[in-house]
């Protein structure tokens, strides 16, 4: 289950971060290891992964967005989400997250912003339902945070100045014969936009497949698409 954020740090952490503040002041950026996705999201983004650092926006797919941090808390990552409310421990554990460690804010309230914040101060990625849009100095100062601490924010909705944007479109279910079958999974097509290379970059995947979690897509065609309101054993997050 998720559980509370353990505020507790070793001597390795703190020669960690002293080095870092030491090569901070000599001018020199430590480079950190991208935090690692899905290889069909990989293809998609600059580094082929999560990097330390950036932000990401997700266009409304709270799929998309257990997708982005299934790899890093199947690495072993600690994640914070806030402002979910519909947040569904059972299908982010089907797609790969480690509810062990996982620090869930469901209803921040107006400080979803001064929470995002505080935890971005200790774990390496954070995903946040903005509730409305943050001024500019707190944009800034968060992005600095972020940057310092090396953690990667992702945010369902948009964000000023996000690294990178990323959207679903065109959804297909496949399963389903004419007017008979179940649903085996959501074909979609995802697009990633970056100011680190001028044409988005899409791919088809499914969000899910038959077992809940994310998928390539297979190159054989699926047989047949549907309406989603079709009765299905699989669980659906949009």
């Amino acid at each position: 289950m998720a559980t509370a954020l353990r505020e507790s740090t070793t001597h390795g952490d703190e020669v960690r971060r002293l080095r870092a503040q030491l090569d901070r002041i000599r001018g020199h950026k430590v480079e950190t290891p991208a935090l690692p996705v899905h290889s069909a999201l990989a293809q998609l983004l600059p580094g082929q992964g999560l990097q330390p650092g950036s932000v990401y926006a997700v266009d409304s797919s709270a799929a998309l967005l257990l997708a982005l941090l299934a790899g890093p808390s199947r690495a072993g990552s600690w994640c914070g989400v806030i402002g979910m409310r519909g947040f569904g421990a059972e299908a982010a554990e089907e797609y790969g997250l480690d509810l062990d460690r996982l620090v869930l804010v469901p209803d921040p309230g107006p400080r979803w912003f001064a929470v995002a914040s505080a935890l971005a101060e200790v774990l390496p990625i954070v995903a946040v339902r903005p509730a409305g849009r943050p001024g500019d100095g707190d944009v800034s100062r968060l992005a600095a945070r972020l940057r310092d601490r090396g953690t990667v924010l992702v945010t369902l909705g948009a964000w000023p100045g996000a690294d990178a944007l990323l959207s679903v479109s065109d959804p297909r279910w496949r399963g389903l014969g004419t007017g008979h079958g179940y649903l085996a999974g959501r074909e979609v097509t995802v697009t990633a936009s970056s100011r680190r290379f001028p044409v988005p970059r899409s791919t088809r995947m499914l969000l899910p497949d038959a077992a809940g979690t994310a998928a390539a897509v297979d190159p054989a065609p699926a047989r047949a698409t549907g309406d989603a309101r079709v009765p299905t054993p699989i669980r659906a997050v949009g």
